[in-house]
């Protein structure tokens, strides 16, 4: 199985008081093509800038990102953002809609900044939001939808280029716990259609769902679980 995103030997720090405080330290980790991993760890653990450096959101300090075998070593920001856009699908836990656009118009947006010519970004935008159950809520504005329903047409925007890729920071974060079930059960369908979905949660709940539970703490990767099922088809392969 082909390797979708790659971290060797990173590190990464920030100015903090006039000195550097360390948030990664000598990351190695690999995740597959069509693998759910959750990255899990208290606040500032280092998770969410993982996240960012996985994201192609940040460039690391030390060391290497590669994404579907292609390193972002010495990439500059137009290159990170085309690979961003054209591999990536960022979901979030505020859902970052839009207030007074529409749900296919918030979807539709990411192809405003596209290189890309899409013969009809509408129809587009319209499969995405079919695909997450909200084909019949095209036209409502976000404050017409529930906090469940948002977040599907977020993730429905994350969908629009057709990404390899899904990263979530705190999906479930403003959800309560049956909306938050029915948001996992639909990551779990896009990870059974070949998507590779990385989770940053701080939920047991939310981890379960995942093939592989990766523990950061004070910027070390301290553990990594597999499930049974996940252990069965490592064996396979």
């Amino acid at each position: 199985m082909s390797i979708a995103i790659e971290c060797v030997d990173l590190s990464h720090s920030f100015p903090m008081a006039g000195e550097r405080f360390q948030v990664l330290n000598n990351i190695n980790l690999s995740i597959k093509q069509g693998e759910m991993v959750a990255i899990m760890g208290p606040s500032g653990s280092g998770k969410s800038t993982l996240m960012n450096l996985i994201g192609c959101l940040m460039t690391p300090e030390q060391g290497e990102v590669r994404i579907l075998n292609r390193s972002t070593q010495g990439m500059k920001k137009e290159g990170l953002a085309v690979l961003r856009r054209d591999h990536i699908g960022f979901v979030f836990q505020q859902f970052n809609l839009l207030a007074r656009t529409s749900a296919i118009d918030n979807v539709k947006m990411p192809l405003m900044y596209a290189d890309e010519l899409i013969t009809d970004p509408t129809l587009r935008a319209r499969q995405c939001l079919e695909s997450v159950g909200l084909g019949d809520r095209l036209m409502n504005l976000p404050s017409q939808l529930s906090g469940g329903q948002q977040q599907r047409v977020a993730i429905a925007r994350a969908l629009i280029h057709q990404p390899n890729i899904i990263l979530a920071d705190e999906p479930t974060g403003a959800l309560d716990s049956r909306t938050s079930q029915d948001i996992m059960s639909l990551f779990k369908k896009l990870n059974q259609q070949g998507k590779t979905i990385v989770l940053i949660t701080h939920e047991d709940e939310v981890a379960a769902n995942a093939d592989r539970i990766i523990t950061v703490r004070d910027g070390e990767i301290l553990s990594q679980n597999y499930h049974a099922q996940a252990h069965i088809m490592e064996s396979k392969l």
